[in-house]
């Protein structure tokens, strides 16, 4: 690469600069004004809360459309699987996205109903209803199946087993890796580039080298040409700041998938909003032509300011991350030169941002039922079991499959957590909730209870390839330690 001999300062590009990053709030106005765009910065572009989109699948059964609602509720970005996209905007509202597919017919269960997720949420099971009909709304069947003589409108084996292998089968291609939060997916990216990534180049200080970021195919390419004119000799593309901010502070570090030319980069992250803060910096070193994995720990990263370390600076705070930084610069830190630099053109393609070395959290939550081993269980008396235990083989094996679905989820190698609900009732929930395993209790509990369970369930470490049957207690629910209620199951 050779010098290219330019010392012309282009005030233009810097203005544009200042403008794109806000940095003075009359001209960012204007330009907002006239241009129609907003000052936003989603943190997470794959969805809300700390986690990407959470698929619900059975989304407008009893529990279904319970656990959507208190996602929404709690700032989850939800995707819903439904049969009948009509009927479902008309139960959950138009703020959910919808998505028509069917767990029996695999070839529905896309890459695009896929794309970003990073749990599912099964509430689907076989459709049970009186022999002698219902009312639209399924009024006899939320009562309970001990008031009625019950029939299966669909085949246990067919969407209890077959269904949940294949669902769980098609998550698993797209589920993130365990510990692992995806920021920017530049294979699949979910926006235009410019909405979130800006040039940062010495022409800020004087300086003409130049930059821009792009998508190419399954890639953003960071190049352009670097320059010592005018005393300058760095170039960067930074994202805005995130609104809110990201926090981290469940993970060890950053993890850069790449492909460089063999230079040597920085990536920088800023914990505080100014334009011209503190950065915490680290550097890394690229290959020519091939893709590497560069894992940054939070606890290597520099504080500086303008190149210079900051001895008194507080350790990196990873709970609030405004923004994130590649560089490419003739310095390293407190005068010393980039080994690797070289002045004139260069390239950098980035993959994905993730953050990682975060616990693993259950990643399938399942909704079963208590019961599903005791059918042939010897010792037992049917007078004293659920109706679904007595009539099992009268309802089509409905226990028996579901336990086969259990297997197929706990074979798939996906984190996960498998709910054994006692009978499903329409009560209001707040009672407390009895966890127990090995499958022998018996009792009731509210539909509501059980979709606040799951929603709590996709941030617990403790709770990952864990089967439990629960029932509520006697008494109104206090306010639950989750994290120690789960720590006391058995895993798998």
């Amino acid at each position: 690469m050779t010098e290219e001999n330019r010392s012309r300062w282009d005030a233009g590009r810097f203005m544009q600069t200042l403008t794109y990053f806000e940095v003075i709030p009359f001209i960012s106005c204007l330009h907002r004004l006239f241009t129609g765009r907003t000052n936003q910065n989603k943190a997470n572009e794959e969805g809300g809360k700390s986690m990407g989109v959470i698929l619900v699948a059975g989304a407008t059964g009893g529990v279904g459309k319970r656990v959507v609602r208190c996602l929404m509720e709690q700032g989850y970005s939800v995707r819903a699987l439904v049969r009948d996209v009509q009927r479902a905007k008309e139960m959950l509202g138009n703020k959910v996205e919808l998505f028509e597919a069917d767990i029996t017919i695999p070839e529905t269960l896309t890459p695009e109903l896929m794309n970003g997720i990073s749990a599912v949420v099964c509430c689907t099971g076989v459709r049970v209803q009186p022999v002698e009909g219902d009312t639209p709304n399924r009024e006899k069947y939320y009562q309970g199946i001990k008031f009625y003589l019950p029939e299966v409108v669909d085949s246990p084996e067919i969407v209890d087993y077959q269904g949940i292998k294949h669902l769980v089968e098609a998550a698993t291609k797209s589920l993130p890796t365990p510990g692992k939060k995806l920021l920017f997916d530049f294979k699949n990216p979910s926006k235009d580039l410019k909405a979130n990534w800006g040039a940062v180049d010495d022409v800020v200080m004087g300086g003409v080298s130049e930059s821009s970021i792009r998508l190419i195919t399954n890639a953003a390419l960071f190049t352009g040409n670097v320059s010592t004119a005018n005393s300058g000799g760095f170039v960067s593309v930074r994202t805005r700041n995130f609104e809110p901010t990201l926090n981290l502070s469940e993970y060890e570090g950053i993890e850069l998938r790449v492909k460089g030319d063999g230079g040597r980069y920085k990536l920088i992250l800023r914990a505080e909003s100014k334009w011209d803060g503190v950065s915490y910096c680290c550097s890394f070193d690229t290959e020519q032509d091939r893709w590497i994995d560069v894992h940054i720990p939070f606890a290597q990263l520099i504080p500086v300011f303008r190149a210079k370390t900051l001895k008194d600076a507080p350790a990196f705070d990873s709970s609030q991350v405004y923004a994130l930084q590649l560089m490419l610069s003739k310095f390293e830190y407190d005068g010393a030169l980039n080994p690797k630099f070289e002045p004139g053109s260069f390239a950098l393609e980035v993959e994905t941002i993730k953050a990682y070395g975060a616990a693993t959290k259950p990643q399938f939550i399942m909704i079963s039922s208590a019961g599903v081993t005791r059918p042939g269980r010897t010792g037992i008396n049917l007078e004293e079991e659920p109706p679904a235990v007595r009539m099992n083989d009268q309802l089509g094996g409905i226990l028996t499959w579901k336990l086969r679905g259990e297997e197929a989820v706990r074979e798939s190698g996906v984190p996960y957590t498998i709910i054994r609900p006692c009978a499903l009732t329409e009560e209001p929930g707040g009672k407390v909730l009895v966890f127990e395993q090995g499958d022998n209790i018996r009792g009731k509990v509210s539909r509501e209870d059980i979709a606040q369970l799951c929603v709590q369930l996709l941030e617990q470490p403790p709770a990952c390839n864990v089967t439990f049957e629960v029932k509520e207690g006697v008494d109104d629910s206090p306010p639950f330690d989750w994290e120690s209620l789960f720590s006391s199951l058995q895993t798998d």
